[in-house]
């Protein structure tokens, strides 16, 4: 929320220790991923080749998966419910509150998200391999619109999650896109210096803008 430890005003403390006790019975947290070793990565116009399917992931992500052996792709969500309450609150005048619900929700996902990430790390050093970190559709220049490529993998889509025309996911607490497995690729922090995407969910929190 942009405080630093022990800063926050006590009625923000108050409200999200509340907010967060409300949601803690919920239990709309799901995440999924699979693996390709059908993959070609071409160096010149820097994209990845799945199974017959082109990503354009451009060059940023590109270096950090060009020496990837296998790829996993991956969708996660936090639910519809949080997303629900968030506008609910918003659309009756409670902001602070709706902004707090929108803020847990992020980090509910992304939590989730690391969850998965380190599943899949354990799963893949059983086999001497590594695997990078996560990047999105959307991020890096990489076109959100590939998202739609993207969710032609999870024909059953245990997540629920849907997707707009315009490649925005419902529920909006949700992430998608790929990692790099293998055993030359290594696992790295996002490269914040090198992209100027200054609302990127992943960008360096000490970064002033």
């Amino acid at each position: 929320m942009g405080y630093t430890p022990g800063t926050a005003p006590e009625p923000v403390t108050i409200l999200t220790t509340e907010v967060s006790e409300e949601l803690m019975p919920l239990g709309d947290v799901r995440a999924e991923y699979r693996v390709f070793n059908r993959v070609s990565l071409c160096p010149d116009d820097k994209t990845i080749e799945v199974e017959g399917v082109v990503f354009a992931v451009k060059p940023i992500i590109f270096r950090q998966i060009k020496d990837a052996e296998e790829v996993a792709l991956f969708i996660c969500t936090a639910g519809p419910e949080l997303g629900e309450r968030s506008r609910r609150s918003m659309k009756e005048g409670d902001l602070l509150r709706g902004y707090v619900y929108d803020i847990i929700g992020s980090e509910v996902v992304e939590n989730a998200a690391d969850r998965m990430q380190e599943e899949l790390k354990r799963a893949t050093s059983e086999t001497g391999k590594t695997i990078t970190n996560r990047f999105s559709p959307g991020y890096c220049g990489w076109d959100v619109a590939e998202q739609h490529k993207l969710f032609s993998f999870f024909r059953d889509n245990f997540c629920g999650i849907t997707l707009t025309e315009s490649a925005l996911m419902n529920p909006v607490k949700s992430v998608s896109g790929i990692i790099g497995i293998g055993k030359d690729v290594r696992y790295a922090p996002y490269q914040c210096n090198l992209c100027d995407d200054k609302n990127c969910l992943y960008r360096n929190r000490k970064t002033k803008l």
